[in-house]
């Protein structure tokens, strides 16, 4: 009996095969990678970011309105207290009207988040102006053994502040 060739018949997989394979493995990775939570740095760091906006937006709005406006930390976050500030109708006591977007107590985001005034020290509260160049002011935000330094030296913007530089 004569031997006759076999016809040639591919092994492995094609390339779209490898294609979809990967794809679902990059799904797949993906979705563990959302699930997992944050670690307390990266809650800190949002709450920094969150304080950041806020300072500013206190110190936009005191120079807007010409009033004085302060920053105090409080039990469970902080809040904005002062003279009217753009916005708000009407002053009660001192104290922002509660119409105000700035007006009333501030949640921290993460629960066991505490700030501390630094600079000036002393200090219970920052002043956020009305005055375009305010002093250099500095404070730390803690969530468990992480901390993180926020801080402006007056002249320009509220930041976070690289790690190991106690002032801006």
């Amino acid at each position: 009996m004569p031997h006759r060739p076999r016809p040639f018949s591919p092994r492995g997989f094609t390339l779209l095969e490898l294609l979809v394979v990967l794809f679902i493995v990059a799904l797949a990775a993906g979705a563990v990678s959302v699930s997992l939570r944050d670690g307390p740095s990266q809650q800190l760091e949002r709450e920094a970011q969150r304080l950041v906006a806020w300072l500013e937006a206190g110190r936009a709005l005191s120079r807007a309105s010409g009033s004085a406006l302060h920053w105090q930390s409080t039990a469970s976050g902080f809040e904005f207290v002062g003279a009217a500030t753009a916005g708000a109708p009407a002053v009660q006591r001192g104290q922002i009207a509660q119409g105000a977007s700035l007006a009333g107590p501030k949640n921290w985001l993460h629960p066991g988040v505490q700030a501390q005034v630094l600079r000036p020290a002393q200090a219970q509260v920052l002043r956020l102006g009305p005055e375009p160049i305010i002093a250099a002011q500095t404070l730390s935000l803690r969530l468990g053994e992480h901390e993180i330094r926020i801080g402006s030296n007056g002249a320009l913007p509220f930041a976070i502040l690289p790690s190991g530089q106690g002032q801006p």
